[in-house]
């Protein structure tokens, strides 16, 4: 039997999108030596596998249907990131297209879509050393975490941050359409019924408006001192 004492408990990471939580959970895993988990891929996974489809993603039954019957694994590629492959096919390069961003809230929305990514979520998590980064880790993935942080930032920062990811990627696409899908993006995922994103009673909020990426991972670093 393995000797699990020495095991590090998992830490969660929450907040809205494009608050920073992908990039800098990475950084942080690195840091501290731990593995890294973006949940969000997991739900875009199961959003690009509804929409290559052609299910409505309005329609709950189907979508729940289509995830599934999904056969999907998260694995890590030698920089650290995370790699999604579907029914044998790596579509990691996929998940982050405006058509899955205009419809990922609505599929993670669905009850049963949650269950089946929480179930395999909280499975990693029972290995230990794992940074896990979402909407509802703190809440409802890993509520006895003993390092809860919230990364949030206004939605114009957050949009701004989107739109230079796109300039990068030769995407053309106007800051004030990406705020606005933005902003409906906060709107849903605060309010749905299943897992609604909301800030934890004893997370760490780090507000990351005024702040350069280093001094976010440095500030997430200093808050394992009690922790680990």
């Amino acid at each position: 039997m393995s000797d699990t004492s020495n095991v590090r408990p998992p830490i969660a990471i929450d907040g809205p999108a494009v608050s920073g939580k992908s990039s800098v959970g990475k950084a942080f895993a690195s840091r501290i030596g731990y593995r890294f988990l973006d949940t969000g891929l997991m739900y875009r996974a199961a959003t690009w596998n509804a929409v290559q489809n052609g299910v409505d993603i309005n329609d709950s039954q189907s979508v729940s249907a289509a995830a599934e019957s999904m056969e999907f694994s998260v694995t890590d590629s030698d920089s650290g990131d995370n790699l999604i492959v579907i029914n044998g096919e790596n579509v990691t390069k996929h998940l982050h297209s405006i058509e899955v961003d205009d419809a990922v809230s609505a599929v993670a929305a669905v009850g049963r879509v949650r269950e089946i990514m929480v179930a395999e979520q909280r499975r990693l998590a029972g290995e230990g050393e794992i940074v896990m980064v979402g909407r509802d880790i703190g809440t409802v993935v890993l509520p006895d975490a003993p390092l809860k942080i919230y990364l949030t930032a206004t939605a114009r920062t957050r949009a701004i941050r989107r739109h230079k990811d796109f300039i990068a990627e030769g995407t053309e696409v106007e800051l004030e359409v990406i705020l606005r899908s933005m902003e409906q993006r906060d709107l849903v995922d605060s309010s749905r019924e299943n897992s609604p994103l909301k800030l934890a009673d004893d997370a760490v909020v780090v507000d990351t408006d005024d702040l350069t990426f280093d001094q976010v991972v440095d500030r997430l670093v200093d808050l394992t001192e009690d922790v680990l």
